[in-house]
C-alpha cells in the first residue's frame, strides 16, 4: 500500500447511558468504519453501560476517512437494532501525528477540540503527546438516537516505511522542506 500512513488503534472503553432496544435493557455492540474496513466489538448482554476495553486497528491512508461508529442492540430472531451512530474527523489527530514531535514531556497538549456541530463530541477532547505517542481521549455523543455517548481513545502506531516515515526521514536529513 504507498499510500499506507499508519495505523490508528482505537480502543472503545464503554458505552454510556445508551439506549434500550428490548424491553428494558440492550445487547450492545459497536461497528467501526473507515472506508472499505470494517471491525466490530463483542456484544455485552443486558447492559446499557457496557464495557468493552477492546482495541481495533485501522489502516491509515491517503485520502485520509473519517471514522464511522454504528452501535446496534444484537437480537437474534430479527435484525439487529440500530442504537445510534457518530463520525470523527481524524484530521486534527492525522496533523498532530505528523508534526512528529520529539523530546516533549508526556502528557504535553498538542491541540484541543471544542463539541460543536460539525462533530459528535460531547465534551472537549485533547490530542496530547503520551509516552512518545500521540493519542487522543473522546467521548461520542450518539446520533439519531434518544440517547448514548462512547468512551473511546485514539492511538497512533507507526510503521516503518509507511508514506509519512519516509518523509519524516527525508525531512531529518534536509532533502524535504517542512510545509
Amino acid at each position: 500500500m504507498e499510500n499506507l500512513l499508519g495505523l490508528m488503534r482505537v480502543r472503545i472503553h464503554r458505552g454510556i447511558n445508551l439506549a434500550i432496544r428490548d424491553v428494558t435493557t440492550s445487547d450492545p455492540y459497536v461497528v467501526v468504519r473507515m472506508g472499505k474496513q470494517k471491525l466490530k466489538t463483542r456484544v455485552v448482554k443486558k447492559n446499557l453501560n457496557p464495557e468493552w476495553n477492546e482495541e481495533l486497528t485501522l489502516s491509515i491512508t491517503e485520502p485520509i476517512l473519517p471514522i464511522n461508529l454504528h452501535v446496534y442492540d444484537k437480537d437474534i430472531f430479527s435484525l439487529d437494532d440500530k442504537m445510534g451512530d457518530a463520525e470523527i474527523d481524524i484530521h486534527p489527530f492525522i496533523d498532530a501525528v505528523r508534526k512528529r514531535y520529539k523530546n516533549i514531556p508526556s502528557g504535553t497538549i498538542i491541540s484541543k477540540i471544542k463539541p460543536s456541530r460539525q462533530n459528535c463530541f460531547s465534551e472537549e477532547s485533547s490530542i496530547v503527546w503520551e509516552n512518545d505517542q500521540v493519542v487522543q481521549n473522546v467521548f461520542i455523543r450518539l446520533r439519531n438516537v434518544e440517547r448514548g455517548e462512547i468512551e473511546l481513545q485514539l492511538q497512533w502506531i507507526d510503521i516503518p516505511g509507511s508514506k509519512d516515515q519516509e518523509q519524516a526521514e527525508r525531512i531529518r536529513k534536509g532533502k524535504d522542506q517542512v510545509s
